[in-house]
């Protein structure tokens, strides 16, 4: 027949690709694998587990599917980036893209009024905080920080009503406070409310909490049940108050000349999965505040439930909400009294 068994090969080699291309050019829905077009970075900070980064990662998942692979999002949790005051620096600076920030926190440092949601005893439940942030006080804020040259999401992510743990009392009224030694997260209005409170606070990045707990450089510290879980700070405290003293949420802000490099229809993409995941977030972490007491009280915390008017009476008396009032501004002001009521 004239064909030895290697021309036989090579023919069927040949044979083979060119039944490859050919299949490949008349079959569209074969995609060849190829490198993002846009690689961004998300940095929060809180653990990997945390809600918060669960929905962040599906929605960097269902953005990369949308935009058939153009858009890539890449997730660093628990502070890998640095601390909130560095990852905020580095968002601003442009090398970082994306980050998660309370407005009570780092943002306040750029955007004051933007704290005004971390206001202590304020809002006393869910209703009230996203009736307020949902509507005209998160349409006025989103607002304020866009101007200060930043880029937010409509919806803002929740981190809970913040709890007090401590290593040696249980907070039941006002009283307990005095001259406790708590730790804070960098921002104004957390050292304001604890003084008025007659506490000792002590701002420290998150990502030494732990550590500055376990050596007793702080007796204590606040923050949501689901952050007490996911970090483990229960080994290193032994009281939990239920205070809901103040809720605390983040803010996904962008950097706005990154944002600006993406064409419209992958912003609207990206935008329309962290703002559905963002409203999924709410309920992950309303679903886990349901049973975090009885799983925390399983690990060891001995919980109690202070009545919280006692508090909000002290900071009348104290002059707090007077002087936030000050700070903040009328507009501001008003916008939250419209949902909580009178503070003043």
């Amino acid at each position: 027949m004239g064909i030895n068994r290697r021309s036989f090969l090579v023919t069927a080699g040949a044979a083979s690709v060119g039944a490859a291309a050919s299949c490949m050019d008349g079959a569209p829905w074969i995609r060849r694998a190829q490198a993002a077009e846009f690689t961004y970075k998300v940095g929060t900070n809180v653990p990997a587990s945390h809600p918060l980064n669960v929905r962040i990662q599906e929605a960097a998942t269902a953005i990369k599917e949308e935009t058939d692979g153009r858009m890539e999002i890449r997730v660093f949790s628990n502070n890998q980036l640095g601390g909130d005051p560095d990852m905020f620096a580095q968002l601003r600076a442009g090398a970082l893209e994306f980050f998660l920030v309370s407005g009570a926190n780092s943002l306040s440092s750029l955007v004051p009024k933007a704290a005004i949601s971390g206001v202590g005893f304020a809002f006393t439940d869910y209703n009230q905080v996203f009736t307020a942030l949902d509507g005209e006080l998160g349409a006025h804020l989103r607002g304020l920080i866009s101007k200060a040259g930043l880029v937010v999401q409509d919806k803002v992510w929740d981190n809970g009503f913040r709890q007090v743990t401590s290593s040696n009392k249980q907070i039941a009224t006002p009283a307990d406070f005095q001259g406790m030694k708590i730790r804070v997260p960098p921002g104004r209005l957390w050292i304001s409310l604890f003084r008025s409170l007659s506490a000792s606070p002590t701002a420290i990045s998150f990502n030494e909490v732990y550590s500055a707990l376990q050596t007793k450089v702080v007796d204590g510290q606040e923050t949501p049940l689901v952050v007490i879980n996911t970090s483990k700070l229960y080994e290193v405290q032994k009281y939990c108050s239920m205070t809901n003293h103040m809720w605390d949420g983040y803010w996904f802000l962008g950097n706005r000349g990154a944002w600006n490099k993406l064409p419209a229809t992958v912003r609207d993409i990206i935008s329309k999965h962290l703002n559905t995941s963002a409203l999924q977030q709410r309920k992950d972490v309303a679903q886990l505040n349901a049973t975090l007491q009885k799983t925390l009280e399983s690990k060891g915390l001995v919980f109690n439930s202070p009545d919280t008017a006692l508090f909000r009476d002290k900071l009348k008396k104290s002059g707090f909400y007077t002087e936030q009032k000050a700070f903040f501004g009328d507009e501001e002001w008003s916008l939250l009294e419209k949902v909580t009521g009178k503070l003043v």
